[in-house]
């Protein structure tokens, strides 16, 4: 068995300030739960005091123990110094817990920084949850398309040249959002980009969803806030040991109105804000800030092995910096991107095997591979298992079977280029809307976000008319099989459309 190359640490690029001994909401909870408190506030299952059977066998005792209600200044104070600490460890100005995962972290940075009409520069691999911003402040957008990969189809970022002529093009873009790392792993040139917004005053937003572990190894890409971001919203559940929808969005610089983002941070996170997810950031942060080095130092060296593993397996293609032709330093090595379509089989077959067959489940499935993330929390067992299931599909020529011809490069280029918006998101999502056949669709304005996989880029945005690239791009991805994310028709025999008849 081949043994892991483990080194030995080396300094932080920038220490914590701070001590990072204590967990002030983890602390909290321990000291109520140790004050045998009877409580008469929410919730009402009452520390779980009747709950279902099953659901008690399920989840277990402490769980719901633990999902209990501070009063609001012991849990205000805890709160703030356990962002005070998260502030610190991620090198930023400030801090702000969510429970409700980046997604109402994005809606709450685009609501405390545009307004209706504002112009916004931004990638145009955005998550859903950027278009939902769009749709709530009534923006502008601008996008900027990524480069795409000619043979994987997948985004390698924006290029800073991309949005420096964007910037110069719309002097009066009031900000730039940026997604990085992708879903993949590849992440943009961040310091030249944000050095460029600045330039001309404008604040830069990164979605880093998928890189809470950056700040925390030196073999990691650029973090948004060491890159001289003035934003970021980090899913820590995503790639740290946090429970799910545990994120936080940090802040630094003069560029924001602390005021007003505060109180859009407020507007868009629950007010009964879910105790353990609060706690298991804070607990996570104190992981990462002290022992983050040595944790990502087992992650990474387990992740190389496992890569050079699959890559003597017949079949098995990884897809890697080399492959996409873009620096080591911006691709996440803890990120296993694999091509299946030597072994005859698309992502979701391979999917599909793995979990019925091995009980196994990977992050992504699409027309072209699987993507397996790689986190703290795994061990040589879990990804030993992996590749042995893997190994077992390549070698099964009865697995083979016929695969849908790959859409070209070109058409992709093509129907993921901003089209000509006809109505503002927000105007076009609440204007009303009918569902034609996808062949009558052309030069109608879309209702609905269009979002196949891959690339995992909007091909249509609410407010874009609809013309024939992107049209014909539609009707071969509906043949394909492939999943988009947005539409109301799922296969796209429909599609949701502006009722321009409405009023003439």
């Amino acid at each position: 068995m081949e043994a892991l190359a483990v080194r030995m640490p080396v300094e932080h690029t920038r220490p914590p300030a701070t001590s990072h001994q204590s967990a002030p909401m983890l602390d909290a909870l321990d000291a109520y739960l140790d004050a045998g408190t009877i409580s008469f506030s929410t919730p009402g299952h009452k520390s779980g005091r009747l709950i279902d059977d099953e659901l008690r066998r399920l989840l277990g005792d402490p769980l719901f123990r633990a999902d209990v209600w501070l009063n609001t200044s012991r849990h205000d104070t805890a709160l703030r110094a356990a962002e005070r600490l998260a502030a610190d460890a991620w090198g930023a100005g400030e801090a702000f817990f969510t429970v409700n995962g980046s997604s109402s972290g994005n809606q709450a940075v685009l609501l405390a920084l545009l307004g209706p009409g504002d112009k916004v520069i931004v990638a145009r691999d955005a998550h859903m949850s950027v278009l939902s911003g769009l749709i709530l402040t009534g923006a502008e957008p601008v996008f900027v398309s990524p480069t795409l990969h000619p043979e994987q189809l997948m985004s390698t970022g924006v290029t800073p040249a991309s949005i420096e002529t964007a910037l110069a093009q719309h002097p009066d873009a009031k900000l730039v959002v940026l997604t990085s790392p992708t879903y993949h792993g590849v992440a943009s040139d961040l310091p030249t980009i944000v050095a460029a917004a600045h330039a001309r005053q404008v604040p830069v937003m990164v979605d880093e969803a998928w890189g809470a572990h950056f700040p925390f190894h030196q073999s990691l890409p650029i973090h948004a806030m060491a890159a001289g971001a003035d934003v970021a919203v980090v899913s820590l559940h995503k790639t740290l040991p946090t429970i799910s929808q545990g994120a936080m969005i940090v802040t630094q610089g003069n560029r924001i109105d602390r005021g007003r983002f505060k109180s859009s941070v407020r507007m868009t996170q629950t007010t009964s804000r879910c105790l353990p997810i609060l706690a298991s950031i804070d607990s996570a942060r104190r992981q990462v800030a002290l022992h983050g080095w040595g944790l990502l130092e087992l992650t990474l060296a387990l992740a190389a092995l496992t890569r050079r593993r699959l890559q003597e397996t017949p079949g098995i293609v990884l897809i890697d910096e080399t492959s996409l032709g873009i620096p080591a330093s911006r691709f996440d090595p803890t990120r296993l991107v694999i091509d299946t379509g030597s072994l005859g089989l698309n992502g979701y077959q391979v999917e599909s095997i793995l979990r019925e067959e091995f009980g196994i489940a990977p992050e992504l499935s699409d027309g072209r591979g699987i993507v397996c993330v790689v986190t703290v929390g795994d061990t040589r067992a879990s990804l030993d298992a992996l590749v042995d299931a893997l190994t077992a599909i390549a070698t099964r020529p009865s697995q083979r079977s016929a695969l849908r011809p790959r859409v070209a490069a070109r058409s992709v280029d093509d129907a993921i280029a901003q089209g000509e918006l006809s109505m503002l998101p927000r105007d076009a999502f609440f204007a009303r809307s009918r569902s034609v056949p996808l062949p009558t669709a052309i030069g109608c304005i879309a209702a609905e976000p269009i979002i196949p996989y891959p690339p995992g880029i909007p091909v249509l945005v609410p407010g874009e008319r609809i013309c024939w690239n992107k049209l014909l791009y539609l009707a071969q991805i509906a043949a394909s099989g492939a999943i988009c994310a947005g539409a109301a028709d799922p296969r796209l025999l429909t599609i949701r459309v502006v009722d321009e008849t409405v009023g003439s």
